[in-house]
């Protein structure tokens, strides 16, 4: 049996939820991380995976969605982990649970939780805070319990399956200004490759998904 935490975390409040629930949980996880591109792989019945995603605009991010594609599931367990800014998150769970179940995982448990907002940092300012971590160790021990007992299901989320939410990405592209000194840095880690690397103050907005991972670093 093999754990894994697979996360898509451009600006780490993702992570830091998953990593707060890994260690919770019982045994190391082999982290795989969604906001660079992944080869195909194929995981076993026994193996277990907590699949952590941020929420946006209600939707899980179509990068994550499409990287998850390439993991075959073959009956692994997978427990659903959505982090949002402090608004809702509507269908992110829901599509979360479509596409992993589609690739042949068994999703047996879910969790969401509140991270300080990517874009509008006013929003649940400095989340999670250790009441936060608290809740997420206590839902963990839950989660590990379900594990344990082998849950068959049907798993029964909050959210629309099929008919999701309509999101058509965000109008907030960042890009360089006078003080960007071209080091290269945003281009090199932007999940998407919206950066000129040549000239990292253009974005490509087409491509951009408003990540803010170029902010945050």
């Amino acid at each position: 049996m093999m754990l894994y935490s697979v996360h898509f975390s451009p600006t780490g409040g993702t992570k830091k939820a998953a990593d707060i629930v890994c260690r919770a949980l019982d045994g190391d996880f082999i982290e795989i991380d969604l906001c660079s591109d992944i080869e195909q792989m194929s995981l076993c019945e026994e193996d277990i995976c907590l699949v952590s995603v941020p929420s946006y605009g209600g939707r899980v991010p179509v990068t994550a969605i499409e990287r998850l594609k390439k993991i075959s599931g073959n009956r692994a367990k997978a427990v659903l982990n959505c982090v949002y800014g402090n608004r809702a998150w509507e269908d992110t769970l829901t599509e979360l649970q479509d596409t992993l179940e589609e690739q042949g995982f068994r999703c047996v448990a879910a969790l969401a939780t509140v991270a300080e907002h990517s874009i509008f940092r006013q929003f649940a300012t400095g989340r999670q805070d250790e009441k936060d971590r608290a809740k997420l160790i206590e839902m963990a021990g839950k989660i590990q319990e379900r594990l344990d007992e082998d849950f068959t299901g049907p798993l029964v989320l909050e959210g629309s399956h099929g008919t999701y939410k309509e999101f058509g990405g965000s109008p907030l592209k960042p890009f360089g200004n006078e003080s960007c000194s071209g080091c290269g840095l945003c281009a090199k880690k932007c999940p998407v490759g919206a950066i000129d690397a040549q000239n990292p103050k253009t974005t490509d907005p087409e491509k951009c998904i408003s990540c803010m991972r170029c902010i945050s670093i």
